[in-house]
């Protein structure tokens, strides 16, 4: 008589190399990403004309009544959204498991809850600690977001920069397993 056969114990993708998934993992980085809205939101108030104006200095600048510094607000956040999204993906990409699709659309939410949070910080460190302002006139006057779009720059940036970040590692892959045919192109260029 035979005996029947052991039938292995189903695993995950991840427990198949040996490593063990973690289930907060992601949440962690979703909650760092989050809390970074937090010093984004006050940078823009320090950097930005109506705030502290720490880029240009220029006092023109520093009152909400001057319309010319509304638009220089606005891309300082702009910026701000842009380099912290870039730097999400280049996190996300660095990881060890390269970045899961879960892992990837968790962290575009929490940049998108990131934005909307850097944005309420600034207003209400503007309503703090910056002086009274008249905003009888027009709402811009006090510090404010004239162009609520650039709040969507924090997550674009992330998913496109993962993207990219993911096509240059796909291609760095491709020419590292088939040196050969890579030497013959490089030949005919030449």
């Amino acid at each position: 008589m035979t005996q029947p056969a052991h039938v292995p114990p189903v695993r995950s993708s991840n427990e198949a190399d040996g490593t063990r998934r973690r289930p907060g993992r992601g949440y962690a980085l979703a909650a760092g990403i989050l809390g970074a809205g937090i010093p984004a939101g006050l940078l823009w108030w320090l950097l930005a004309p109506g705030g502290q104006n720490l880029i240009s200095g220029d006092s023109a600048l520093s009152s909400g009544t001057n319309s010319q510094g509304w638009l220089p607000r606005d891309l300082v956040l702009a910026g701000l959204f842009v380099f912290a999204g870039c730097l999400v993906a280049v996190l996300l990409s660095g990881r060890r498991d390269g970045g899961t699709r879960r892992l990837l659309l968790l962290s575009v939410a929490a940049s998108a809850a990131a934005a909307v949070l850097a944005w309420r910080t600034g207003v209400l460190a503007g309503i703090w600690l910056g002086g009274p302002q008249d905003t009888s006139a027009n709402a811009s006057v006090a510090f404010s977001l004239r162009s609520l779009t650039v709040l969507v720059l924090w997550p674009a940036a992330v998913a496109a920069g993962f993207f990219v970040l993911r096509i240059i590692g796909l291609l760095r892959a491709s020419v590292d397993r088939d040196p050969e045919s890579n030497s013959a192109d490089s030949h005919t260029w030449q």
